[in-house]
């Protein structure tokens, strides 16, 4: 990922309304959720929420599919993995003890420490 693209998604997460979409869609997985439920969760007025996917749109790190009448928006997890990726490049010198692990969507499961918590 170019210093760019990775400014323009900072900058795109960097609002309180569109860093709870994104993490709303990434929680949803690869299925995404539709407009209508993402506006639900999130108590947006569509005109704004319509603003704020169109600036995640933008930056890469969500998608959109029409489904008949119905719009679904994914996350994109391989833009966010690369985010994290351009992050956390050369993390303690470069060394794969402090490398974290790619998010793949659904691939992650919970411990009996996440339970806890």
């Amino acid at each position: 990922m170019e210093t760019s693209q990775a400014l323009t998604a900072l900058s795109a997460l960097g609002h309180a309304s569109r860093l709870a979409a994104f993490r709303s869609l990434v929680q949803a997985g690869p299925d995404g959720l539709s407009v209508g439920d993402l506006r639900e969760r999130l108590a947006l007025a569509p005109a704004t929420l319509s603003a704020h996917l169109n600036v995640l749109r933008a930056s890469g790190l969500v998608q959109d599919t029409r489904e008949g009448r119905v719009i679904r928006v994914r996350a994109d997890f391989a833009r966010m993995n690369a985010l994290l990726a351009y992050l956390t490049d050369n993390c303690c010198g470069g060394t794969a003890a402090c490398t974290p692990p790619a998010c793949l969507p659904c691939a992650h499961e919970t411990s009996d420490e996440d339970h806890a918590r």
